[in-house]
C-alpha cells in the first residue's frame, strides 16, 4: 500500500527567524531545524511534498541586482523565483539529507525547479499589488515607472515595485513530482509559488514578472497530486479568531463553513492567516479530506491530534 502524500507548505520563518538572523548560514540553520521536523513527520510514514516562500530571498537578490546595475545586467523576477528555488532547495536537500542519515533512514530529497501556469489574461495583471525589492526614492521610482514598472508610495517608508499575483492554474512538472513521490523522493518543488509563465500566441510558455501565492500553489499541487493531508506551517501553533486582543480565541478544530464565517466577519489579516486558511479551503472544497495550520516544532504532536488548527469538510 502506498504511503499517504501530504504538501506541506514551510512558511518564510523556517529560513528567516528574524532581521538578526539573515545570513545565508543563519538561513541553514533555521532550514536545519524545521527539516529535522519534517523527517520525524517522514519517518511516521508520510510522503512529505515540501514547498516554501521565497520572499525575502527574492528581495535580496533583487537589490543585489539594483545595487550592480552600473556594471552587470539586472535579473528578471522570473530567474529571481528559479534562482531561489534551487538554492533554497539545496538548503533542504542538504538538511535532509543528513537527518535522513542520522536517523538511518534510506530516503531522499530532491528538488524540482517549477513552473505555474497562469492565465495571460488574467485581472491580476491589470491591477499589479504585490510589494516586492527594497525601497527607493521617489525620482528613482518615477524613472523606472516611465520604463513601464508600477510602484506604490508604502507608508512614507519609499517606493516599492508591485507586480501582479495571478491564481495558479496548473503545475507545470506535476507529472515530474508525481513520479518521484512515487520513486519513493522526498520533492521539494513550487517554490515561492511557482515560477510564473503564460502561454504566448504560439503556445509557447514564457516567464513573466509576477509572484505566485505560495499557499495558493500549495493547495492547487495538493489537489493535483490527490494528497490527503495540506499542512501549512506558519509562526503560531494555532490559528485564533480576535488575534491579539483580549478575548483571543485559538482554534482547534473547525469545518469549512466555520472557516469561511470566521473570514466573513474579518479575523485573518489579508498579508498573513487569511491566504493560508483560504488555500485549506480550496484544499477541501476540491474533495482534499483535512488541512492542518500549525508550527514546525509542533507538527509531529499536530499530527498526533494533540494541537494545531485542524479545518476538516
Amino acid at each position: 500500500m502506498a504511503s499517504k502524500i501530504a504538501v506541506v507548505a514551510v512558511g518564510g520563518n523556517a529560513l528567516i527567524k528574524d532581521k538578526q538572523h539573515q545570513t545565508v548560514p543563519d538561513q541553514y540553520a533555521a532550514a536545519s531545524e524545521t527539516m529535522s521536523y519534517v523527517a520525524e513527520m517522514i519517518s511516521q510514514g508520510w510522503n512529505v511534498v515540501l514547498t516554501h516562500g521565497n520572499g525575502p530571498q527574492v528581495g535580496f537578490i533583487l537589490r543585489r541586482s539594483e545595487l550592480s546595475l552600473h556594471e552587470l545586467h539586472p535579473v528578471p523576477l522570473d530567474y529571481c523565483g528559479a534562482d531561489t528555488q534551487g538554492a533554497i532547495g539545496y538548503m533542504f536537500q542538504q538538511a535532509l539529507h543528513n537527518e535522513f542519515e542520522k536517523r538511518g533512514m534510506k530516503k531522499q530529497a530532491v528538488t524540482v525547479v517549477t513552473q505555474c501556469l497562469v492565465d495571460r489574461n488574467d485581472p491580476a495583471f491589470k491591477k499589479p499589488s504585490k510589494p516586492i525589492g527594497s525601497f527607493l526614492d521617489e525620482a528613482t521610482a518615477k524613472k523606472r515607472m516611465e520604463e513601464g514598472k508600477h510602484f506604490v508610495e508604502d507608508a512614507g517608508r519609499g517606493w516599492r515595485e508591485v507586480v501582479a499575483s495571478p491564481e495558479p492554474m496548473q503545475i507545470v512538472e506535476k507529472p515530474a513530482i508525481q513520479e518521484l513521490i512515487e520513486s519513493g523522493f522526498t520533492v521539494i518543488g513550487v517554490g515561492g509559488g511557482g515560477i510564473p509563465v503564460i502561454e504566448n500566441e504560439n503556445g509557447d510558455l514564457v516567464g513573466v514578472a509576477a509572484v505566485i501565492d505560495k499557499d495558493f500553489a500549495s493547495s492547487l499541487l495538493a489537489r493535483e497530486l490527490g494528497a490527503e493531508l495540506l499542512l501549512i506551517s506558519t509562526a503560531v501553533e494555532k490559528v485564533a479568531i480576535n488575534f491579539n486582543k483580549p478575548d483571543q480565541k485559538n482554534l482547534d478544530r473547525i469545518t469549512v463553513a466555520e472557516a469561511e464565517q470566521y473570514i466573513a466577519e474579518g479575523h485573518f489579516a489579508a498579508g498573513s492567516m487569511l491566504p493560508k486558511v483560504q488555500a485549506a479551503l480550496r484544499f477541501l472544497k476540491a474533495g482534499g479530506p483535512k488541512a492542518l495550520i500549525t508550527d514546525p516544532p509542533n507538527i509531529s504532536r499536530a499530527l498526533a491530534g494533540e494541537t494545531g488548527t485542524w479545518i476538516l469538510p
